[in-house]
């Protein structure tokens, strides 16, 4: 693809593209429906679609619109699948600001190593916050996840074994409660029948603060 902000601009009408396949598989979309999800002139649309076409991203058969060939739905889904794991990671953030936006710009910043990165820390989550389905990652992605399998959520830590806190993404109020309790970065969790414990002593935490801690497992 190109580059700067105009591969911006593909990755948008192919990740646009993806949620139309994903509403509506197989079927084609037409460049006045395409233009007006995307809030863009017919024309400009039409001028993208083609350009999409050129370079394999999409099948285009004028006057009855646009259907992602192989390498175009692999695309449009690695898009997606970015913008919601950047979207679980907002969430999971103190962060105040509009989610969807955010993500929308974030997408475009992430790389393969900062996807098995974000994936690693989240747990490799299946959905966003919305509840819809991340999209698995591509083979590049999923080989290299493969070889990263010590990192993990602390709710999901495996039963006997244990793990130590690297990563707590919350607030600094909430930290410091969580210090109260013996949870600070660097301290080891264990998991048994009983439940999480950390240095001998048992440890109730929320399930959202459970889901914002990021241990590296032994």
């Amino acid at each position: 693809m190109g580059a700067g902000h105009f591969q911006e601009f593909e990755d948008e009408y192919l990740e646009t593209l993806y949620d139309f396949h994903e509403k509506y598989p197989g079927q084609r979309v037409r460049n006045g429906d395409l233009a007006k999800y995307l809030d863009v002139s017919p024309a400009s649309a039409t001028e993208m679609v083609q350009r999409l076409a050129k370079n394999g991203f999409v099948d285009y058969v004028p006057y009855k619109g646009v259907s992602l060939t192989a390498d175009g739905l692999a695309h449009g889904m690695m898009m997606k699948r970015r913008h919601r794991l950047a979207e679980v990671l907002l969430t999971l953030l103190p962060f105040d600001g509009d989610v969807h936006a955010t993500a929308c710009r974030l997408e475009h910043a992430f790389d393969d190593d900062l996807e098995v990165c974000i994936s690693l820390l989240l747990g490799n989550p299946k959905t966003d916050p919305s509840g819809k389905e991340i999209p698995p990652a591509n083979s590049r992605i999923s080989k290299k996840l493969e070889k990263n399998t010590n990192l993990c959520i602390f709710k999901n830590l495996p039963f006997d074994s244990s793990g130590e806190i690297i990563l707590i993404m919350t607030t600094s109020n909430a930290r410091t409660i969580l210090a109260h309790t013996g949870l600070n970065v660097g301290s080891v969790i264990e998991r048994n029948n009983d439940g999480f414990f950390c240095e001998g002593v048992a440890i109730d935490i929320s399930t959202e603060l459970s889901e914002r801690i990021v241990l590296r497992c032994g």
